[in-house]
């Protein structure tokens, strides 16, 4: 039997060792590099199956959404989620530019029309830029105002949105898109025949006018749906402004119910109406100088008492007053101005506190650090009277420009919420023979409350009439298709409620 002798022993372990070391460390960077391969794998599998779930949820449970009734009598239940239109699989046609023009609520209603062409005529809708060069001069940009976000991710399913055109049709690099305004009032037919053979030459096509530029009725079914997706739940406002407008709402109904009154006796509307009523000969002779120095407000000489005779001029504070009171509101009432600065200030809102004291603005209500960032920004502060007006107990608009429309729409959305419809017409018929005494105080109150029972919000038909679409109800003011579904809108509406064509 070898006997080996102890320094021989020592020399074969000293040369084991190592290798037994190499073998170990070996070992230990195959089970580091398993476990780290492992870990990436799982986390690659969890982010897709986040990402699946992310975009077939919506329709996996589409089976409970749907439009269903709204109850007139409950106010404060928000509706179901309008359902997504299936997921498109599609060939870009082109890319859509569009400029909004105009104030907050005539650009929403524009954006919300503008992505429902874009996928009409399954076109790459770049984010809209808004108005900057119009009487208000804000300088906000979409992303200043909304949530551009949510507004892409919201409708990923059914429209292509970018931030930005591809840098290939930058105009620095010497792109020009083929710029134009669509015609007014345009069903489908139109952008499908005379708009979408453009894209096939032009690759980019530039909208410069976006008010009013789709049809409000005889719009394919899916479209009108998709329209009130984009209103209700695609546009929200951004994070600082939902803050501040909520912080509003509950300050004011911590305080008890609230009217929100959009007084529109502001100086851009005057100027562009042309209604003096109310005004000093001084302060008519500026609204007309202010008219004339804008060229898409020129036009021949009005004479402004016509105008208010045929129920073209908004309400002044004072005739404001005399309606309310009518309509029965009481004086401890909290009225809440939505509106810019009123023309003459003060002066002309001091009938208004004499009858209902609880006037309240937002400058009354916030620190004026909280609206620093909103000011002259009239967009966004306009966002803020957007919140609180559709939050309100009551609305009553004096005149019916855009934010009175769309407010409308939203309020019957959220469950047919009061919205009082003033008719101006026959009010300042009304306001004038009780103002010469033909009318006393009691027949005056009687007969505005009775010519305004059917004009509180209540559900009834859009109202069409053909060829002259400025004059029928307008989509976003009462959109229909989006408040019940086929076999509820007969009960929703009522038998004698049917659309009158006229």
């Amino acid at each position: 039997m070898e006997v080996r002798s102890e320094s021989e022993v020592q020399v074969r372990s000293e040369k084991v060792l190592p290798l037994q070391g190499q073998v170990i460390q070996r070992t230990r960077l195959k089970v580091w590099f398993i476990r780290v391969c492992s870990s990436i794998l799982i986390w690659t599998c969890l982010v897709q199956l986040i990402a699946v779930w992310e975009l077939y949820q919506p329709r996996l449970f589409s089976g409970f959404g749907g439009y269903t009734k709204m109850s007139v009598h409950v106010e404060e239940t928000l509706p179901s989620p309008l359902p997504r239109l299936p997921a498109r699989n599609y060939t870009n046609n082109g890319f859509l530019q569009v400029s909004c023009n105009g104030g907050l609520n005539q650009m929403r209603a524009a954006i919300c029309d503008m992505v429902a062409v874009a996928r009409l005529l399954n076109l790459t809708l770049v984010v809209p830029e808004l108005d900057k060069t119009s009487f208000w001069a804000d300088p906000s940009n979409f992303d200043d105002i909304f949530d551009v976000r949510h507004f892409i991710a919201s409708l990923r399913d059914e429209v292509r949105i970018i931030k930005r055109l591809p840098k290939r049709f930058s105009r620095r690099y010497g792109y020009q898109p083929l710029e134009m305004p669509p015609v007014s009032w345009s069903n489908e037919k139109y952008y499908l025949q005379q708009i979408l053979p453009l894209f096939s030459k032009h690759q980019v096509i530039h909208f410069n006018r976006t008010d009013t530029r789709l049809a409000n009725n005889g719009i394919p079914l899916e479209l009108q749906k998709l329209r009130c997706r984009v209103n209700f739940q695609a546009l929200k406002f951004t994070p600082d402004i939902e803050a501040l407008g909520e912080k509003l709402v509950r300050m004011l109904q911590e305080r008890g119910p609230f009217v929100a009154l959009h007084l529109r006796y502001e100086m851009d509307m005057l100027a562009f109406s042309g209604c003096t009523h109310g005004c000093t000969t001084e302060e008519a002779e500026e609204l007309k100088q202010l008219r004339y120095a804008f060229p898409w407000w020129r036009e021949k000489e009005i004479i402004s008492e016509e105008r208010r005779s045929q129920g073209l001029c908004p309400l002044t504070p004072e005739e404001a007053a005399l309606i309310l009171q009518a309509l029965g509101f009481e004086k401890d009432i909290q009225i809440y101005i939505a509106s810019g600065d009123i023309y003459g200030g003060e002066r002309r809102l001091a009938a208004l506190r004499v009858a209902f004291p609880k006037i309240v603005k937002k400058h009354m209500l916030l620190k004026p650090g909280e609206l620093r960032h909103f000011q002259n920004h009239s967009s966004q502060m306009a966002a803020l009277d957007f919140i609180v007006a559709t939050s309100s107990s009551v609305f009553v608009p004096t005149y019916d420009g855009n934010m009175a429309k769309v407010v409308e729409g939203h309020r019957r959305y959220l469950g047919f919420k009061k919205t009082i419809r003033l008719d101006r017409k026959r009010l300042v018929e009304l306001l004038d023979l009780h103002h010469n005494g033909t009318l006393t105080r009691d027949e005056f109150t009687a007969a505005v409350r009775q010519s305004h029972e059917g004009r509180m919000g209540q559900p009834v038909h859009r109202r069409v009439i053909a060829d002259k679409p400025k004059e029928e109800d307008y989509f976003y003011a009462n959109p229909q298709e989006c408040l019940c579904d086929s076999k509820t809108c007969d009960d929703l509406f009522g038998p004698d409620n049917s659309t009158a064509v006229q």
